[in-house]
């Protein structure tokens, strides 16, 4: 008597394996795109900071300016990045976890059928989708990854402008009268510039080691993320 083997409901057919590696395909092609949009408002960034550069320092006579008034536009192309990388971070996560549960099992000849719960928590992830990380940590991530080097650059080049041009400062009072936009006074429009840089540096370091200590949970416990 021959035995039948039991199809139980954790159990995957050879059916529902080739349909659950379209699956993937899909979720690496979602991702890809959204990998490639984010380049994008990055590079928006460092053109207009390119030509704020260009602008500030095409003549000694040239306003310092221009790159201070590139920082609100770098701003918002981060929050706009930052939304991008929420929409990213569902497709690579989904993907990741498949690979993670699924693919990396079956290689190493373990059981997938099972392990950590995977099929329960992506089916519940597809019926009801969220983002997987706040705006605050997508923000977050994208400054620490891409625009602290922006803004660091921005910094740099406009402090370089108000110590040499037109001629070379020779005092801090020199320095900070430069620094005055209109009626507002260099003191200020300094101290809105530090504090303007030390709160993304803040928010990044901050990301980073919530990030840290989310990694050691999500490697003990069954989630996407």
């Amino acid at each position: 008597m021959t035995e039948t083997k039991q199809h139980t409901h954790n159990d995957l057919t050879a059916a529902e394996i080739g349909a659950l590696a379209h699956l993937y395909r899909g979720e690496i092609y979602r991702s890809t795109i959204w990998r490639t949009r984010l380049d994008t408002t990055t590079n928006w960034s460092v053109v207009s900071l390119g030509v704020a550069l260009s602008i500030s320092f095409a003549s000694p006579e040239a306003s310092p300016l221009p790159l201070l008034i590139i920082g609100i536009l770098i701003w918002l192309f981060m929050i706009l990045e930052a939304r991008r990388y929420r929409y990213f971070n569902v497709w690579r996560a989904r993907a990741r976890w498949m690979e993670r549960c699924f693919y990396a099992p079956m290689l190493h000849h373990e059981d997938y059928q099972n392990n950590c719960n995977w099929q329960n928590i992506l089916a519940n992830d597809y019926l009801k989708p969220e983002y997987h990380v706040s705006y605050v940590t997508a923000m977050g991530r994208r400054v620490r990854r891409n625009y602290l080097w922006i803004l660091i650059i921005q910094t740099i080049a406009y402090l370089g402008k108000l110590i040499i041009h037109p001629t070379s400062a020779s005092s801090v009072e020199i320095f900070i009268e430069r620094a005055s936009v209109g009626p507002i006074p260099g003191e200020i429009i300094l101290f809105g510039g530090l504090l303007y840089v030390s709160c993304f540096v803040m928010l990044s370091h901050y990301v980073s080691r919530k990030d840290a200590v989310n990694a050691k949970l999500r490697s003990a416990g069954d989630a996407l993320g």
